[in-house]
């Protein structure tokens, strides 16, 4: 068990204020973790004060030059590569992600996402001359300033990587605030960074509750938001943001379709429907819980998607060889029950086990699950249920008929499209109304911009265009021609 008392401010770990604690216990027995101390305003005040000084005018931070900067972040991404090992059976513990996968998309991803916003941070463009009407203007795009990064639960690293290296590479300073549920991992990310070159005060780390994270969104020193997690929660957050006129990315729920034509290759479809539908347990905002087949191979692919689903391994995450591991907590495991329960009594049927798997009684498991006979209008094909839950709906043999159940939904974040003929499932990716979408495969590019349509979001993380957010316009009118400046 790792019990801590500090929070990682302005370069080192502070004392915390208050002697309360929170503690961890593992997805997969229920044992004690460790533990951390319940972060209060006080807290955060110190944090946002630091990362306020590290980007004041003269501070060690801003007198870097992009080079220099670009290799602060590249030795972020070294000093990481000596926590993978150690965060990918943390995370495994405490999100319940299978091992493999909580290595892969967590700490392996981070040094990916670092290494690529330190070549990005050395292409931008952060000053340019413009011809006008007398003499010139000098556009420079600067720092935004002090960010607020508010990271979910089911993915603490890559998340929290997700607007680290963006928010580094264009020179911003960061409170990052990561779940409480997996607040142990974050220290190991702090760990990393204190081993790095990135300057004191640069990165902060407090993970706490939902009520410190509406106080840190509200707080006057903060100059941006970032934000993922729930719908929900992204509406308070972006409501607080309004109130006082700070920018904010939001990157929330989905509940993303998976298109099945009439003519797709059931066998390319069943062999990556695991990680397509069942990612990181269905803890996954991206993940297709809806399957959307075609009511001429309806029962061909259903009985094809169930007879997978009921192969699935279910086991510790800490075993290679599970593909499903427990949910991140008894709340979370209740919370997708209850949608279990919703589905039936709405009239869907379970079309698989439907019940808790046998042997695994301590740990937070739900056995994966998939509804048949659903309608649009039932709550499981409407709701977020962030499990291992899908349905299947059905549609008349069209695109226009599939698109339009596709679009049938408040989100739109993810989706993938299927058939034999590329050009044809290219042509009907363009049609579905999500940020994302697969044709014929799923594959986050990290390199391309990330982001949600209608209630999934506000803005993009990921690829060149992430670092958009963390820069703000300067112009100066200044009286020689650009010729002249040259």
């Amino acid at each position: 068990m790792t019990d801590y008392d500090t929070f990682f401010i302005d370069g080192s770990h502070k004392r915390a204020t208050s002697s309360e604690r929170v503690a961890i216990t593992s997805s997969i027995d229920g044992h004690l973790l460790g533990a951390f101390p319940r972060a209060m305003p006080a807290d955060v005040d110190a944090a946002v004060a630091s990362a306020r000084r590290a980007i004041a005018p003269g501070a060690q931070w801003t007198l870097l030059d992009v080079e220099q900067r670009a290799t602060a972040i590249e030795s972020l991404a070294t000093a990481l590569k000596s926590q993978v090992s150690a965060l990918g059976v943390l995370i495994a513990e405490e999100v319940g992600s299978p091992i493999g996968f909580a290595t892969n998309a967590n700490a392996v991803s981070a040094i990916s996402q670092l290494r690529l916003y330190a070549r990005i941070a050395r292409e931008v463009d952060f000053e340019s001359i413009r011809p006008a009407r007398l003499g010139s203007s000098l556009v420079r795009r600067i720092p935004v300033g002090v960010v607020a990064a508010v990271v979910p639960w089911n993915f603490p690293i890559s998340m929290a990587i997700n607007k680290l290296g963006p928010a580094l590479a264009a020179g911003c300073t960061i409170v990052l605030k990561p779940s409480a549920e997996t607040g142990l991992s974050s220290y190991l990310l702090a760990e990393a960074v204190a081993a790095s070159e990135i300057p004191a005060g640069v990165i902060n780390i407090v993970p706490a509750d939902r009520e410190i994270s509406e106080y840190l969104v509200g707080h006057p020193g903060v100059d941006k938001i970032s934000f993922t997690g729930s719908t929900a929660a992204g509406r308070k957050v972006a409501s607080l943001a309004g109130l006082n006129l700070k920018p904010v990315t939001l990157e929330l729920g989905g509940k993303s379709a998976a298109v099945l034509l009439p003519d797709a290759d059931l066998d390319v479809f069943i062999g990556q429907l695991p990680a397509l539908s069942f990612m990181n347990n269905g803890q996954t905002c991206t993940i297709d819980s809806r399957i959307l087949v075609p009511q001429s191979r309806a029962n061909e692919f259903t009985d094809a998607i169930v007879a997978r689903v009921d192969a699935l391994k279910v086991g510790s995450s800490l075993d290679t060889e599970s593909e499903i591991g427990p949910l991140v907590s008894a709340a979370q495991r209740e919370r997708v029950e209850g949608y279990i329960e919703i589905g039936r009594s709405e009239g869907a049927r379970i079309l698989t086990v439907g019940r808790r798997p046998d042997g695994l009684d301590d740990g937070f498991f739900v056995q994966p699950t998939v509804f048949g006979s659903v309608e649009p209008g039932m709550r499981i094909a409407r709701e977020e249920i962030f499990g291992p839950v899908v349905t299947i709906q059905q549609y008349a043999d069209t695109d226009d008929a599939a698109v339009q159940l596709a679009n049938d939904s408040e989100f739109g974040l993810a989706g993938t499209v299927w058939s034999i003929d590329q050009e044809h499932a290219e042509s009907v990716a363009r049609r579905i109304e999500s940020g994302v979408v697969g044709a014929n495969v799923w594959n986050l590019d990290l390199g391309a911009p990330f982001g949600g349509r209608k209630a999934s979001g506000i803005g993009h993380e990921l690829g060149p265009e992430a670092v958009d957010p963390y820069l703000v316009y300067q112009s100066i009118y200044v009286p020689q021609a650009p010729q002249e400046r040259q």
